[in-house]
């Protein structure tokens, strides 16, 4: 059993390593200045390195190589992030955020992919943080996230430079599960599409649960 769950998670690394091979080589044809004003994320001329900010941590990224690093400049291998970076420093188009909001639904392909949003972000984040609210309220903190007033608990937050989540949860008991519900700020749509969206959960969720844990 051991050496076939080594053997799945060793193959799941490799497929999510596919998309982010790709895009590292999109990279070099694109104009770095040009990436930095629309993405909102700096550029230095003289390292070659973009500073993207996701979930609250800094990431540099090499110009023209698109290698994806730590802070401190130094590797890592979690794929999903380092994708979800280039796809935006690639696609972002330099909207402004506009303060409304949009369902999942609401987004070209959304109905197609839904199935996926609902159960990687919707089902994942709701019962996630149902039966930890005390270690959501600290990610928020952590985050410099602002309250909302929808549902038992909300929070209106920047998932990466540019681009902001609202996250909602009503709370579960004994007769009903916990739900959630996920809207973006309506630039979204400017740089990421609905195939991006549906994954946003395995990135931002595990974000959250590392930022609940106390101090």
């Amino acid at each position: 059993m051991l050496n076939s769950e080594i053997e799945a998670a060793i193959e799941e690394k490799r497929k999510d390593k596919l998309p982010y091979d790709h895009y590292k080589n999109l990279i070099k044809d694109k104009d770095p200045l040009e990436m930095a004003e629309k993405s909102t994320c700096p550029y230095d001329p003289e390292k070659q390195l973009f500073t993207v900010t996701l979930m609250g941590e800094e990431y540099k990224v090499k110009y023209p190589e698109g290698d994806v690093l730590l802070k401190d400049e130094t590797a890592f291998d979690d794929y999903k992030p380092m994708t979800m970076i280039l796809r935006y420093l690639l696609n972002a188009q330099g909207v402004p955020p506009m303060g409304t909001t949009i369902a999942y639904r609401d987004i070209s392909g959304g109905n197609h992919y839904f199935k996926s949003f609902e159960g990687r972000c919707l089902k994942r984040f709701a019962f996630t943080f149902n039966y930890d609210v005390e270690g959501l309220k600290r990610a928020m903190e952590k985050l410099g996230a602002e309250p909302k007033e929808h549902g038992d608990l909300s929070y209106r937050f920047e998932f990466i430079n540019n681009m902001y989540l609202t996250v909602i949860l009503w709370l579960g008991d004994d007769e009903f599960p916990p739900e959630s519900q996920i809207l973006f700020d309506s630039n979204i749509t400017s740089g990421f599409d609905a195939e991006d969206l549906a994954v946003m959960g395995d990135i931002f969720i595990p974000a959250l649960k590392r930022l609940a844990k106390a101090d």
